[in-house]
């Protein structure tokens, strides 16, 4: 029986650099707890551009289609800002997101006790947070058509339509029901429907989906409010379930309530392959941080973190997946920071394979 395969596309700035320490918690647990992977390597954004003049070569595009996960750093920096549209960094990630239909981003908003403290919010209300927010990746606003520019009388308008299907807003709605029916059972489905016809069905669809999971409790909340709930009360949430364009500022509202984008991994998960396995990508939430590429400074936990969503969910390895955030937990309760952590007190940040080094010495003390 051959190995999971893992496609690694480690992209642009800090991307090889957290990717390298990825690298080795793989090599560990080949060595360590027979768990063994096929791993491949290619390029995406701005290094695939270097190498062949778009952001995501056809090959690449093909093997990220049949491997089990793809794992992917991060994409883009200003030696790119004056390509065309077009061919940006960004574009790359976009085509695998919509050739693989990885309809359902998970993004998960937990406070480590240990980092309770970083959060601009008063500790007792982040302290112990657990928030997943379920996207919709595929369709919305992002990918609705007509769009673009276009002159009208003596003007231009810039145009983008906001659009959903019922199967679309159907099987992002599953996806949270089936991850809440793991956690605690609540979801919370946040739209616009007081002034959109599209969240008005978003409402409707959701709310039937529902009714296949009596044990889950549904709510709905415009987006607007769901925001400033966010940043109110936001441990009243379990499962966050909405749109594309909506998910895409709810979540990085979510994720500063935990102190720092180093620390927040991604999944996005597609319809099942032929072995039963969703096609997914996984990737952490901060982007290519040029500015402190190539220095060692990076915070590679986020996607440390983002490996160990792909051992829960692709390769149903929650025991392992744990193991890995625990590993992180200690190291974290022990006082290990990189650059981005530093709290007041100041101190010594570690580098970035420093960091490394500990998470795999706190997994070694785990066996």
């Amino acid at each position: 029986m051959s190995n999971p395969s893992i496609l690694i596309l480690p992209g642009d700035g800090i991307g090889p650099e957290v990717m390298d320490q990825v690298v080795r918690v793989i090599d560990w647990y080949g060595a360590k707890r027979d768990l063994a992977f096929d791993v491949s390597t290619d390029l995406v954004g701005g290094a695939a551009y270097d190498a062949h003049g778009v952001p995501l070569h056809d090959d690449t595009m093909a093997k990220a289609q049949e491997v089990d996960a793809v794992l992917l750093g991060a994409v883009g920096g200003p030696k790119y800002d004056d390509l065309d549209f077009s061919v940006k960094p960004e574009r790359g990630l976009l085509r695998l997101r919509k050739e693989m239909d990885l309809y359902s981003n998970l993004r998960p908003a937990q406070c480590f006790d240990a980092l309770a403290d970083f959060s601009s919010l008063k500790k007792d209300i982040v302290a112990g947070l657990d928030i997943m927010i379920v996207r919709e990746l595929t369709s919305g606003v992002y990918f609705g058509e007509p769009r673009g520019i276009i002159e009208e009388g003596n003007e231009r308008v810039g145009i983008n339509t906001q659009r959903y299907t019922e199967s679309e807003i159907e099987r992002a709605a599953r996806s949270a029901f089936e991850l809440a029916m793991r956690r605690n059972k609540k979801v919370c489905s946040m739209e616009k429907a007081n002034v959109m016809e599209s969240g008005i069905l978003w409402r409707e669809v959701v709310t039937k989906v529902g009714e296949d999971y009596p044990e889950v409790e549904l709510s709905h909340m415009y987006a607007d409010n769901g925001a400033m709930q966010l940043v109110r009360a936001p441990k009243q949430f379990d499962v966050i379930v909405t749109d594309n364009l909506f998910g895409d500022i709810l979540s990085d509202c979510a994720a500063m309530l935990t102190g720092s984008l180093g620390m927040l991994p991604s999944a996005s998960l597609g319809a099942p392959m032929a072995n039963g396995r969703p096609k997914a990508m996984y990737e952490p939430v901060h982007g290519s941080a040029p500015d402190i590429a190539g220095q060692g400074k990076a915070n590679p936990i986020a996607c440390m973190l983002s490996f160990a969503m792909a051992l829960r969910y692709s390769f149903d390895q929650g025991e392992e997946a744990a193991r890995l955030e625990s590993a992180i937990e200690k190291v974290l309760a022990d006082g290990a920071r990189t650059g981005d952590l530093m709290g007041p007190e100041g101190g010594t940040p570690l580098s970035t394979a420093e960091m490394g080094d500990a998470i795999l010495a706190a997994l070694d003390a785990s066996l």
